[in-house]
Parts: C-alpha cells; structure tokens; sequence
C-alpha cells in the first residue's frame, strides 16, 4: 500500500478547512453580486487569503485528543488517547482512559432501541472521561453491523513519457471513485491496495517511476446508508460529534496482527457479541471484509432455552463452564442453572456437563462454516498459507481456536490488542481489540483515499476537482484534504 508522510487528523480537518476554494474566471471565490462595489472586490481579492490564514491557524492547532468507541451488542468500550500518548520509536500507544459499560439498545450488530444505545454510548464515554481528566467532544464508531460489505474497484490512466507524480496519483483514483456505485449504501473506507505501472502489479510507491500507464486498485467498504444515519443519531443523542464510522474487523486487525502476518496473508475473525467477521489481508493491504449476523449472544440464547433458564444465568454458565470441546468426566460433571422466573419455590436446574458442550459446539462450528463459506463465495482472496487469528469476546470461549482450526484447516492463534502496554488487565483481552484498534489506525494508518471523515460529513464526492485548476494544485487539494 502506498505509504504518505504522517499525518496527525488534526492537520486533516484543518486542510479541509483551508482548501482552494472553486473559483470563478478571475481567480477569486465567486461570492455572487459583490463586485457591485469596492468593498465587495475588496473582500473577494482578501477571501483567498483570509481561507489561508485560517488554515494555517488550525494546522497549528493543538492536536486533538482521540475518543474510539466499539458499539457491541455485548458491551460499549471506549478508549481515550492523548495526543502525547503515540510513541512513534517504538510504535507504541498509551491510552489515558478506559470505560466499558453493558451494551443496550443493539441486537444481531444493529441499533434496535435509540435512546438505550445512545445512554450506553455516554455512559461509557463519560466514565473514560472521569478516568483521562479531559472532555471529549467527538467519537469514532467502530460497527460490525450494517450489512457490511466490500468490493474493489480498478482506476487506470496514461502517464507519458515522464516521472509519476502525485498529480497522477490523483487522477488514477479520482477515474477509480467514478466507477463506485453505492444505491443506498455509505462507503466508510476506501483505501489502496497496491498500484500498478504498465500493469505490473505490486507497486507500493510509484512516485517518480517511468511508465504510460498507471493503475490502482482500491477497496471500498460500506455499510447500509440507514444503519448509518441510525449511528449518526445516536451519536448526537448522546451530545457527541461523529467523527467516523469504521468496520470493526479491520481495525481488529489493526491492532492484534503483526506487520509479517499483513504482508504473509492472514485473516483476522472478530467475534462478537451480535456478530461474526472477518477481514483479509495479503501484501500488507486490506483486500477483504465478510460478515455473519450471529456472534457469541446466540450462544448464550441457545443455553438458555436449551436448559430453561434464564439469559442472565445462561451467560454465567457459558463464562464458568463452556466449552467447544470434549472435555474428561463431562458426563458425570453436573451444573446448576438459576431456573427461569421468579418462583421462589424452584429449585435450580441441574444437568450434565456435557449437555452443555452439545448445546455450545454445534452454534460455534455452524457460525464458523457460514463464515467460511462466505469468504470462499465471495472470492476472497486469501493466501495458502495464510493464518487465522480470532479477536472479540466471544472468542475466548473455551475450544473457540480448535474448532477454528478443524473449519479453516489453518493455523490459528487468538489475537489482544498489541503495542498498547499500559492496559489494564481487565481491558487488555481479545474484546477491546476494535477499541485499541480506532487507536492504532488514528496513529499509524494506514491512510486511506478519502479521509474517513470526510466520508462521515457528506455523501461520496463523485463530481472532478475544479478543471481551471493546474495539476499541481489538484494534487495539493487532494494530498491535504484525505492524508
């Protein structure tokens, strides 16, 4: 993937803020009947200028603290990060606020109850703000709900005889951005896979590379635009700004794999509360997302009516006693389940062991196949010899990784968040990986086509930079406005 200079998204949003403005035959930002008298030409010829300073001003600006919340069907995680909290040495965060609360208000990944998501959402804000000292003013969402999807596009156009230059990087993906077609549907990244030169693939950087033809091909991930909207305004009822919406497998992935594992090939399962999924790598990029609508809650639902009891003491059950694997003397170890209602006369319900592993290990294998079978109908392209690593909740139930391992036929390892060593141990596992992961992403990247802010502000730009422009200022605006 091709690699940019850092830059913090502060310095996004004050780009935004101070990019060229679409000018009229003179020059000037058209403001429409003002040259009628000296001052309105006055203020036309100080617009530029003015727009300029105040780019400048926020590109100076302190950089801005950054909140991530992971809106799970189990829990709501937010992780706050100071600006002094990225060690670029050694690559490595530390987070200066951690709350977690029990989710409500979301089934299956998706937003049932408004008002009961959105008090969660604070709630858990709130209680990492009480731990960072600090207030926070906008979150970014990560979601595995929402239909999430993804698909690849191809941007292709002619060079000549010269170096590449970012100019024609611009217009490689701007030719890419006009093929995507999205009814009803919100893109939330659209980030490079690789680049080509006189179709040879694998390019990282083409810049000042000889060639005619320069291609790229991009990976749009998107979400159903009302599942959006419904994310936008539970955010709002909570007295925050959206900043962003992020697929919760990739920045999972962002946080549990190592660099050797992007580059190598490797598939990353998130396992939640309400749902499963799963994001592709192969040579350091992102080329795949997947997703099933069921997750660890359907487990615990499927103990509940198995063993008459109620959700409460399923989930207890499954935590104390679960498994996916045949364990020794299962069929002579009973459990006690809290019975279902609230007679005072009932005794618990008792049951073997074994009961319980013949309830769990059908559900998780089931969800795991209709997994890998979407990948495979997908055509996701997943390397040979490609590992698996399973993040979220739902994962650290016992015998998740070898019955992962008999579905995939793959090595598999349970991924935590990495290079976040200051967590506590209560908020270091494999369930606060999406959480850890908005982090890493805000630190380190990897950067994507257009800034996911950008993306969460306004519908897709489909319409060409200003064609009066020069090439050189086309590729400024778009270097500032998404890197």
């Amino acid at each position: 993937m091709l690699k940019f200079a850092e830059r913090a998204p502060e310095t996004q949003e004050a780009a935004q803020k101070g990019r060229l403005p679409t000018d009229g035959p003179s020059g000037h930002a058209d403001q429409g009947g003002s040259g009628r008298d000296n001052r309105g030409e006055g203020r036309r010829k100080a617009e530029p200028r003015r727009d300029g300073r105040d780019g400048l001003k926020a590109a100076l600006a302190p950089p801005k603290v950054v909140a991530a919340v992971d809106l799970g069907a189990a829990k709501v995680t937010c992780f706050i990060m100071k600006p002094d909290g990225v060690r670029r040495g050694d690559r490595t965060l530390t987070t200066c606020g951690v709350g977690y609360v029990q989710s409500r208000g979301v089934r299956g990944g998706a937003i049932v109850n408004l008002d009961e998501a959105s008090e969660a959402i604070a709630q858990a804000v709130e209680r990492a703000e009480n731990v960072a000292g600090v207030n926070v003013q906008g979150v970014t969402i990560a979601t595995a709900g929402g239909q999430l999807s993804s698909s690849r596009v191809i941007g292709r156009v002619s060079v000549g005889a010269r170096p590449i230059a970012d100019n024609d990087l611009v217009r490689a993906i701007q030719n890419a951005l006009a093929q995507i077609k999205l009814p009803g549907r919100r893109a939330i990244h659209i980030l490079p896979i690789a680049w080509a030169v006189d179709g040879q693939g694998g390019v990282r950087d083409p810049r000042a590379m000889y060639g005619k033809t320069l291609g790229v091909e991009l990976l749009v991930v998107s979400v159903a635009e009302t599942v959006f909207n419904t994310l936008g305004a539970c955010v709002e009822r909570a007295h925050l700004q959206l900043e962003g919406v992020v697929a919760a497998p990739f920045v999972s992935a962002l946080a549990a794999l190592e660099e050797d594992e992007m580059d190598l090939g490797s598939v990353c399962i998130d396992m939640g509360g309400g749902s499963t999924s799963a994001s592709v790598f192969r040579g350091g990029s992102l080329v795949h997302v997947e997703t099933v609508p069921v997750g660890g809650q359907h487990v615990t639902q499927d103990i509940a009516r198995g063993l008459s009891t109620s959700i409460a003491g399923a989930e207890r059950i499954k935590t104390l006693h679960g498994s996916a694997i045949a364990s020794a003397n299962e069929d002579r170890e009973m459990i006690e389940a809290p019975p279902r209602g609230d007679d005072p006369g009932a005794g618990p319900v008792v049951a073997p062991r074994s009961l319980l592993k013949g309830i769990i290990a059908p559900r998780v294998e089931e969800t795991l196949e209709l997994l890998r079978d979407r990948l495979k109908a997908a055509g996701a392209p997943i390397e040979p010899g490609a590992g698996l690593v399973l993040t979220g909740g739902a994962s650290q139930l016992a015998g998740v990784r070898e019955v992962a391992v008999r579905v995939f036929d793959r090595p598999v390892r349970l991924g935590r968040p990495r290079r976040v060593p200051h967590l506590a141990d209560a908020a270091s596992g494999p369930a606060f990986t999406a959480a850890a992961g908005i982090l890493h992403r805000s630190a380190f990247g990897p950067r994507e086509a257009v800034s996911t802010k950008q993306l969460a502000s306004s519908k897709l730009r489909r319409e060409p930079l200003d064609p009066r422009a020069n090439p050189l200022a086309k590729a400024a605006v778009w270097l500032r406005d998404n890197l």
